[in-house]
C-alpha cells in the first residue's frame, strides 16, 4: 500500500484532519503515513492522535513519526507540505513594518510585502524538499498546502522535476458561501473555476443546473445579505461583493484576502471603516493565544476517552490519493503550471484550474480566455509572483523590491523610496532567515 509522508506534521489541527481523512477511505487503513516534523513536541502530539485513531477503529494502518526529513522521504508515494518557516516570530515582520509605513495588509502570505518575504523563505525549502525526492521517491507526487501557493508551485516546475499539485480550499469553500447566500442546498450546486490562487473565478455557478448568477445579483441587493459579521467564515464579505458587481465574477478568497490583492481598498481610514477591513496588528495579538487553545484540545482529545469518528472533511488531499491508489476518477481545482490551460494569462505561471484526478495521476483541463477583465486583473498579481520566485531562486535583493514595487497594493501607497526603504528594513529584521540574499 502506499506511503503517505506529511511534512509539517506538527501543525497538528490541520494535521489532524487529514490524518483522519485518509483513514477514512477503507482502501487507503492499510498505508503508511510518516508524520516528519522539526518541532518534536508538536509532532509527538500529532503523532500521539493518529496512534489512538488507528487504534480506536482497528486499523492496519503503519506509522511512522520521525524530525529527519530524508527519512521520512525514503520510498514515499505521496508527499504533502504544510510548513511555517520561521513560525510566528518570522511572520510578525512581515506584517508589522509595512503596516508602519502605511501598506497595512490582512494576512500578508500571498503577495504584497508579506506574501513576496514568506515566499523568499519558503521556496528554498520547498526545492530543498524537491531535490530530496529526487533521490528517495522521484515518482511520488507532491501535494502542497503552503502559501504563497502560486509563487511555491512556480518555482517547483521550474526548478525540479518532482510532480506537483497545490491545494487550497478557497474554492469548495466559496462554493458553499454561494450556495448558502442564494439558499440552495449545497449538493444541488455546481460551478466551473479557473484563475489563479486565491483569485479565481466562478466563470459558472450553477443551481440545479440552471445559471445562479441572476439569482446572486438579486440576493445581493441587499447589503444585509453579504456585509453581517457572520456573512462569511472571516467575516463581512463586502470587497468580494463589490468585486463581482465590478467585474461580473465571484473570486475564490475572503474579503480580507481579496483586500490586499488589489488597489482599491486598504489604503485609506474611511475606506477600511466602509469595507470593514482588519489591520496586521490584531491578526497578531491572537495567534498565541489560538494555538494554545488548539493545543490545550488536541491533548482532551488524546487523553479522553472518546471515539474520534473518521469523519471526512472538504479537503482534496485525501480524495487525490484515493483516486490515484483505487482508479476511481474524482474532480478537483489545483493549482499547476499553465500549459495552455488559461490562454490569456502566461505560459507558464502557475494557474488554478480544474483537474481531473484518476489511477494516472493529475490531469488539468483547458478552460480557454477567462473573460478579459478577470485575466487582467490576475496578470497584475502575476507580475508579483514572477519577479518574487526568481527574486528567491537568485537570492537578489533588488528582484524582491522589485516584486514588491509593482504590487498593486504597494504601489497605490507608496513612492518608489518608501518602497526600496521598507525592503531594506523587512531584509535586516528578517536576516537570521534569509541567508545568502545579496
Amino acid at each position: 500500500m502506499a506511503k503517505i509522508v506529511i511534512i509539517g506534521a506538527g501543525s497538528h489541527v490541520f494535521s489532524k484532519n487529514l490524518i483522519t481523512d485518509f483513514l477514512s477511505y477503507p482502501e487507503l487503513t492499510e498505508c503508511t503515513i510518516s508524520l516528519m516534523d522539526i518541532n518534536k513536541e508538536a509532532l509527538d502530539m500529532t503523532t500521539a492522535f493518529a496512534r489512538k485513531l488507528i487504534k480506536q477503529h482497528g486499523l492496519g494502518t503503519k506509522l511512522e513519526s520521525t524530525t529527519d526529513r530524508k527519512a521520512a522521504l525514503e520510498g514515499a508515494d505521496y508527499v504533502v507540505v504544510s510548513i511555517r518557516v520561521g513560525g510566528l516570530e518570522a511572520n510578525i515582520p512581515d506584517l508589522l513594518i509595512p503596516a508602519k509605513y502605511g501598506v497595512k495588509q490582512g494576512i500578508g502570505d500571498t503577495i504584497g510585502p508579506g506574501g513576496v518575504f514568506y515566499g523568499l523563505r519558503h521556496i528554498p525549502v520547498l526545492l530543498d524538499i524537491c531535490h530530496d525526492m529526487e533521490n528517495l521517491c522521484p515518482e511520488a507526487l507532491l501535494i502542497n498546502y503552503t502559501n504563497p501557493m502560486a509563487m511555491l508551485c512556480w518555482a517547483m516546475n521550474d526548478y525540479s522535476k518532482i510532480k506537483n499539485v497545490g491545494l487550497c480550499h478557497s474554492v469548495q469553500g466559496t462554493a458553499y458561501e454561494l450556495s448558502r447566500y442564494i439558499g440552495a442546498p449545497f449538493n444541488e450546486v455546481s460551478y466551473w473555476v479557473a484563475g489563479i490562487n486565491h483569485m479565481a473565478w466562478f466563470l459558472e455557478f450553477k443551481w440545479r443546473g440552471k445559471d445562479a448568477y441572476p439569482l446572486l445579483r438579486e440576493k445581493f441587493k441587499d447589503p444585509n445579505v453579504y456585509s453581517r459579521p457572520d456573512a462569511h467564515w472571516a467575516g463581512p464579505d463586502i470587497v468580494r461583493v463589490e468585486i463581482f458587481k465590478a467585474l461580473g465574477y465571484f473570486n475564490t478568497e475572503s474579503s480580507q484576502h481579496m483586500s490586499e490583492y488589489v488597489p482599491y481598498f486598504r489604503k485609506r481610514p474611511e475606506i477600511f471603516e466602509r469595507f470593514k477591513l482588519r489591520v496586521p496588528t490584531l491578526r497578531i495579538e491572537g495567534v498565541g493565544e489560538d494555538r494554545k487553545r488548539q493545543d490545550e484540545e488536541m491533548k482532551r482529545i488524546i487523553e479522553s476517552d472518546q471515539v474520534v469518528p473518521l469523519r471526512r472533511s472538504g479537503e482534496y488531499c485525501s480524495s487525490i490519493i484515493y483516486a490515484m491508489e483505487t482508479g476511481i476518477p474524482t474532480q478537483i481545482n489545483g493549482n499547476v503550471r499553465n500549459n495552455g490551460l488559461i490562454t490569456n494569462l502566461p505560459e507558464g505561471c502557475c494557474v488554478e484550474v480544474p483537474c481531473l484526478i484518476d489511477k494516472n495521476g493529475v490531469h488539468p483541463c483547458y478552460v480557454g480566455r477567462l473573460p478579459p477583465q478577470c485575466a487582467a486583473l490576475n496578470r497584475t498579481n502575476i507580475n508579483v509572483q514572477e519577479l518574487g520566485v526568481l527574486a528567491a531562486v537568485e537570492k537578489d535583493k533588488d528582484l524582491a523590491f522589485q516584486a514588491i514595487l509593482v504590487d498593486p497594493l504597494t504601489s497605490a501607497v507608496l513612492t518608489i523610496d518608501e518602497i526600496r526603504s521598507m525592503v531594506d528594513e523587512m531584509f535586516e529584521a528578517e536576516a537570521n532567515y534569509l541567508k545568502g540574499f545579496k
